[in-house]
């Protein structure tokens, strides 16, 4: 008729108390760690585990009379004045860490001790031998056996970090539910007349009782009388039930939603002026003020909108103080706003400025949806006024069919409002130190940009086509048009092709130089550790020396390889402005539709990042290969060829480049660009308006070389072909 408590301390200590009195207090032998600890009333023992990861059982009588707590010194006197030995009962090895220990005894001779461990799940009998184990394919948190209506087995319910309970019979899954969050602590309780209530504990103090299954219904409908159909009635239904069929699925849009009827609607606001107090942090740009610009960002919800997420996404080598926003649940008519600032934070400039918005939340029903906008942000971030300069590497010539615009009237954040209509020079100087020239012809319609770089006429070229299409679209004049009449700048864009490819190259050695060097420094960690274990010391024969001076050479190799891949980064930057800068020219010397030009883009832009498993090089040859093959072919024996399914980095860039000629020269001879698959040869016309061709020499014996990929992705759609065996 007394209550005895057992207390477990966290330095190994077992106190027993006999009510309110202090009994006595063991500590267990060779502890570390405090595990779960249970007491078994059939055998009169405590089953624990140990920090060795084996469950341990120690006799109540053992314990009794075991030595003192308090005269736990091992000195001769106090070994012949002590009790017994601490003697642990019986031990199991289970190999890993338990979370929690339950001894059951549904049936009066039968006692179970279930251990729940990381990764398995242990049954044993009272005497330490293991009745069944069961492999756990998950992270579980708390787990409670009950009696099962079966004779000879036990039920479990096991928790885990998914949220989801099991309900076990032995080591058989019967069923899965899943939980609202992730419980601790799991009870079957019964309450009044219903038993077998389920009773979770979440670690943020969430208490739930729940139940499987569902309640019975006892309603039954009652018989309708029989009465005559009424088929015009039915007819006029059917009819109107159709029209809003129709309706609904004129467009083929998954989610057919009006701007108006959009349930969250996202805005961003760019500032029209920069930052007075730049807001750029840990930039690596080396001039001295790095300027900033704040976006403003709006969400209005018109209905209530949970778990709301705002991720802003900006391409570097741009960056933004803040990419990630979580807001409290947001009830209808209610709207948040976030401010913002982007500045250029690597040293080279960026192929884009534009931005993305995504806002993601869940309906009220739980269904999860996105919404997204994109923001344009102003050129005077990565480049501000500077005197024009008279020469230039590389030119380029725009040609309109309007009189040119004074510079004051389209650039007026670059040009100083006193210089008047006489400005037909500007001078464009980038954050990273180069600089690009803009002339507007006095007595023609064109203009010229020119520049030390290739990649830096991207950014002026499309800034100042943008702007003159926004002037004349605001003078509600409809046929200005933009058109490139030179000849596209191939050779320097092989240029830049073949320095990323080059910095690619010296990553993969870099690799292996790494690879070995880390292999021949664990042989000599080996040797030397197998040296210093050994009872009859021998010389280290330089052994010390050699693991030194290895280690200087994977911290150097390290460093270079870190390096690489910085310069890397912004020969791909490079490369991609002048990408777009190709395209921009391709799209202007053939004017091309939109449609046609997003198929270039798919084509020369695949990636919005670089790896050494998925390079660009590769990519585009496939991409480029396949227009070859279908749209652009000659002939059906050009068509007939099948390329290879497997990407992989070429030895060089040569069939590249051909392959890029070829395309143009193609495109110059009136070929069109087209995702249908079916369209016949194309007629090899030329294209009239001075444009340059470019000459085929032998590069027409051999387009596609076996061996090579296709795997074309534009518009959502992706197309494969593989090689016949």
């Amino acid at each position: 008729g007394r209550d005895l408590i057992c207390i477990q301390s966290m330095d190994g200590m077992l106190m027993l108390f006999e009510q309110e009195s202090y009994a006595f207090g063991r500590f267990l032998p060779g502890f570390l760690l405090p595990g779960p600890l249970a007491y078994s009333s059939r055998t009169d023992s405590f089953i624990t585990v140990s920090s060795c990861q084996q469950v341990e059982s120690y006799k109540y009588q053992v314990l009794a009379f075991a030595t003192d707590a308090d005269e736990r010194h091992d000195t001769e006197q106090q070994k012949l004045s002590s009790g017994k030995r601490l003697v642990v009962d019986w031990v199991l090895n289970i190999g890993e860490q338990a979370l929690d220990i339950c001894i059951v005894s549904f049936n009066q001779g039968v006692s179970s001790v279930f251990v729940l461990g990381e990764r398995n799940f242990f049954c044993l009998k009272d005497n330490g031998q293991i009745r069944f184990m069961k492999k756990l394919d998950y992270s579980p948190s708390c787990f409670i056996p009950y009696c099962s209506v079966r004779e000879g087995t036990i039920n479990a319910l096991i928790a885990n970090h998914n949220k989801i309970l099991n309900v076990y019979q032995d080591i058989t899954l019967k069923w899965a539910t899943q939980l609202p969050c992730i419980p601790v602590s799991v009870k079957v309780a019964n309450f009044q007349d219903l038993k077998g209530v389920i009773v979770t504990l979440s670690d943020d103090g969430h208490l739930q009782c729940s139940y499987l299954g569902t309640d019975p219904s006892l309603f039954q409908a009652p018989k309708v009388d029989s009465r005559e159909i009424n088929y015009e009635e039915m007819n006029a239904e059917m009819k109107e039930l159709q029209k809003i069929i129709r309706e609904a699925t004129k467009t083929q849009d998954i989610l057919p939603e009006s701007e108006k009827q959009r349930d969250v609607t996202v805005t961003a606001e760019v500032s029209p002026d920069l930052d007075e107090e730049s807001q750029a942090i840990d930039s690596e740009v080396k001039a001295g003020a790095v300027p900033s610009v704040t976006v403003k960002i709006t969400i209005q919800s018109r209905v209530a909108a949970q778990k709301p997420c705002l991720a802003v996404c900006v391409q570097a080598p741009l960056a933004v103080t803040c990419d990630q926003f979580v807001f409290d649940d947001l009830e209808p008519d209610k709207s948040e706003t976030v401010v913002l600032s982007v500045f250029l934070k690597e040293n080279c400039s960026p192929p884009e400025l534009e931005g993305t918005c995504m806002f993601s939340y869940n309906k009220p029903t739980g269904i999860p949806r996105v919404s997204q906008c994109s923001f344009s942000l102003p050129l005077k971030l990565v480049c501000f006024p500077a005197q024009p300069s008279k020469a230039g590497n590389h030119k380029l010539t725009i040609d309109t069919n309007k009189p040119p615009i004074s510079f004051v009237t389209i650039f007026p954040d670059f040009v100083d409002p006193s210089e008047g209509d006489q400005a037909n020079a500007l001078g464009f100087q980038f954050l990273t130190g180069s600089k690009t020239t803009l002339l507007a012809s006095k007595t023609s319609q064109r203009y010229r940009i020119q520049s030390d770089q290739l990649e830096d006429l991207w950014l002026v070229t499309k800034e100042l086509i943008h702007r003159l299409q926004e002037y004349f679209k605001k003078q509600n004049c409809k046929d200005f048009a933009c058109t490139f009449s030179g000849s596209i700048p191939l050779q320097e864009y092989f240029e830049l092709i073949d320095q990323h490819f080059e910095l690619r190259l010296n990553a993969e050695k870099y690799q292996e130089l790494l690879s070995e060097r880390a292999v021949q420094f664990r042989a000599i960690e080996r040797r030397l550790l197998t040296r210093f274990k050994d009872k009859t010391p021998a010389p280290l024969q330089h052994l010390d020396t050699l693991l030194e001076g290895t280690f200087r050479e994977v911290i150097a190799l390290a460093d270079a390889a870190e390096e690489n891949q910085a310069n890397m980064f912004q020969a791909f930057a490079k490369l991609k402005s002048a990408t777009h800068l190709v395209i921009m020219l391709i799209s202007l010397w053939q004017k091309l539709s939109t449609d046609q030009i997003a198929i270039l883009e798919a084509t020369f832009l695949p990636l919005a990042e670089d790896t050494q498993e998925l390079g660009w090089e590769e990519t585009v040859d496939a991409a480029v290969s396949y227009l070859l093959r279908t749209c652009l072919s000659k002939s059906s024996k050009e068509q007939a060829l099948t390329l290879n399914s497997q990407l992989s980095m070429p030895k060089d860039t040569s069939r590249l480049k051909k392959n890029i000629t070829l395309f143009c020269d193609r495109l110059a001879k009136g070929g069109r660009l087209s995702l249908s698959t079916d369209l016949a040869t194309q007629p090899a016309a030329v294209m009239l308006g001075g444009c340059a061709t470019i000459p085929e020499s032998d590069l027409e014996e051999r387009t596609i070389i076996p061996g090579s990929t296709a795997v074309f992705a534009s518009l959502g759609q992706t197309t494969m072909q593989k090689s016949k065996p």
